[in-house]
């Protein structure tokens, strides 16, 4: 027990009280991507937030992981799949798998990870599995792709192979799901630049977080025009 209350302030960092008395119509899940600069009010829900004028509801926590067996520490929001409890949402934004990769596959199993994730043709696995899950909340989901490294010495470069094969697996998901999007963020980070990267130059700072947030709103805007 004591143990689960030194997680809360990070179970809670990326969640979002809505604003107004309008019943929140967008979910957001993820991991430390998402849930970056949340206990500043200022994560990419946030931004989505009020760049769209709505509220958002985000349970994404930092850690998380889409295969994540553990049951407790689960529940309450490691598993992404478990962050969706129900309920009927216009829109999910969601991301993950990064941690799957980076933290779990130690460089050695990463391709059978990666098959388990999403398949090559980006038909099965378990990302498919959780955006069929998610699609019952009657909305669209949109899938967030991750900041690429800024061209300097990060603890993640080795694994940029692995995630651009992850991004090309979602790709392929993306066009032959209906209702399902994914968003690339390859090109956001210009070569060399560090100011959209916080000190670990792993997880997005403010400036990036909001550039990420920018770029969902717009897209969201692009695909529902009645936001």
């Amino acid at each position: 027990m004591k143990r689960l209350l030194l997680l809360i302030p990070l179970i809670l960092a990326g969640c979002v009280t809505p604003t107004s008395d309008k019943e929140p119509q967008m979910l957001a899940i993820g991991d430390s991507m998402m849930a970056a600069h949340g206990i500043s009010q200022r994560a990419i829900s946030h931004v989505i937030s009020k760049e769209l004028g709505e509220p958002v509801v985000d349970r994404s926590v930092i850690g998380a992981r889409i295969i994540y067996p553990l049951p407790l520490t689960g529940a309450v929001g490691f598993n992404i799949g478990k962050q969706y409890r129900g309920g009927q949402y216009d829109w999910v934004i969601a991301n993950g798998g990064g941690n799957d990769i980076w933290l779990v596959c130690g460089c050695t199993g990463c391709k059978r990870k990666l098959d388990r994730l999403v398949s090559a043709d980006g038909k099965s696995g378990e990302i498919p599995d959780l955006v069929t899950r998610l699609q019952t909340s009657g909305g669209q989901v949109l899938w967030l792709g991750y900041l690429r490294t800024p061209g300097k010495d990060s603890p993640i470069e080795s694994c940029a192979e692995e995630g651009d094969i992850l991004e090309e697996r979602l790709q392929k998901m993306a066009a032959t799901r209906k209702g399902f999007h994914y968003l690339s963020m390859a090109d956001l980070v210009p070569n060399g630049d560090l100011s959209y990267h916080g000190l670990d130059r792993i997880h997005p700072s403010i400036k990036g977080s909001a550039a990420i947030g920018k770029r969902a709103a717009a897209y969201i805007r692009r695909v529902d025009p009645t936001r």
